[in-house]
C-alpha cells in the first residue's frame, strides 16, 4: 500500500511537473508578449513627448516673435524728390532728377520702403528705424550683371517732410542723392 501511495504522489508530481513545463511555456510566452507591448508603449510615449516639447516650443517662439511696424508719422505714401549731387558714375550725372512715390511698409517681421514710378514697382528697400532715423538698403544678388549697393539714411523726420540722403555704388563707382519726401495728399 505504501508503494501504491508512492506511486501515486510520483504520478502526481510527474504531471504536475508536466503541467508546470506547459504553464512556465505559456508564462514565458505571455511575458515576452507584455514586453514587447511595454517597448511599443515606450515608443509612442517617448513620441508623444518629443511632440509636446516641439508644440511648446512652436507656442513660445510665436510669442517671442516681435512685430515690427513703421511709426504712424513715417508709415504710409510719400512724394520723393531725388537729386543728384555727386557722381564718378557714367550713369548718373550730377542735379539729375526723378520723382516717385515711396511707400513705407512692413511684414510681420520686416520693415520696408517701395519705390513706386507711373504705378509699376521699381524697387524695395529693407528698413530700419532707430533713433529717430530711417536706414534703408538694397543690393542686388551675386547673379547680377551689375553689382549694386544702395543705402539711404533719413534723419531729418518731421510730420510732413523727410529728408536725407541715397548713395549708390554700381560696380566701382558711387552716386550721392538728396532725398527730400513729402507726405502724400492722397
Amino acid at each position: 500500500m505504501l508503494k501504491n501511495i508512492l506511486f501515486v504522489v510520483a504520478i502526481s508530481l510527474f504531471l504536475t511537473a508536466c503541467d508546470d513545463k506547459k504553464k512556465e511555456t505559456e508564462l514565458a510566452a505571455r511575458e515576452k508578449q507584455l514586453l514587447e507591448k511595454e517597448k511599443l508603449f515606450a515608443q509612442k510615449e517617448s513620441e508623444y513627448q518629443v511632440l509636446l516639447k516641439m508644440r511648446d516650443s512652436i507656442f513660445s517662439k510665436k510669442d517671442s516673435v516681435k512685430v515690427v511696424v513703421w511709426p504712424d508719422e513715417i508709415k504710409g505714401q510719400w512724394t520723393g524728390k531725388v537729386i543728384c549731387t555727386e557722381s564718378n558714375c557714367s550713369d548718373y550725372v550730377v542735379g539729375d532728377q526723378r520723382t516717385d512715390t515711396w511707400e513705407f511698409d512692413s511684414d510681420s517681421i520686416q520693415l520696408a520702403a517701395k519705390i513706386i514710378n507711373n504705378n509699376n514697382l521699381v524697387r524695395v528697400y529693407s528698413g530700419k528705424y532707430e533713433n529717430n532715423e530711417i536706414k534703408l538698403n538694397y543690393k542686388t544678388d551675386s547673379t547680377a550683371k551689375k553689382q549694386v549697393e544702395m543705402n539711404v539714411l533719413l534723419n531729418e523726420i518731421s510730420p510732413n517732410k523727410i529728408r536725407g540722403t541715397r548713395t549708390v555704388t554700381v560696380d566701382q563707382c558711387m552716386a550721392k542723392f538728396s532725398v527730400e519726401l513729402l507726405r502724400s495728399t492722397k
